[in-house]
């Protein structure tokens, strides 16, 4: 199935619409109770989109994608105020025995 639908997106789209993984105390805590993993990605990004680059990245079976819309909190810069971008996050649900490891990568 997921070689009927890679061809959908173009590849270079793809490279782009992951930002970075979201390495924190939740979503370590989340990946080892959900087998999950958490991505920043584009704003415009879809989820067959995001489920496709993930599967060409990191060569993964990838159940389903979650996604939401942080808004950007609002902050003081001196004396003027403003506003922190938007981001979109992913929940990427991995299927039984797939494995994502940011760590051993470069090793």
């Amino acid at each position: 199935m997921s070689a009927a639908a890679a061809p959908k997106f173009d590849a270079g789209r793809l490279a782009r619409v992951l930002v970075a993984p979201i390495i924190s105390e939740k979503a370590t805590r989340i990946g080892e109770k959900n087998n999950q993993v958490l991505f920043r990605v584009l704003r415009d990004a879809t989820k067959p989109e995001i489920k496709a680059a993930v599967e060409l990245m990191f060569k993964v079976e990838v159940a389903s994608v979650s996604t939401l819309v942080q808004k950007g909190r609002t902050k003081r810069f001196g004396r003027t105020i403003g506003r922190r971008d938007h981001v979109k996050k992913a929940y990427v649900s991995l299927k039984p025995g797939q494995e994502l490891n940011f760590s051993g990568e470069g090793a």
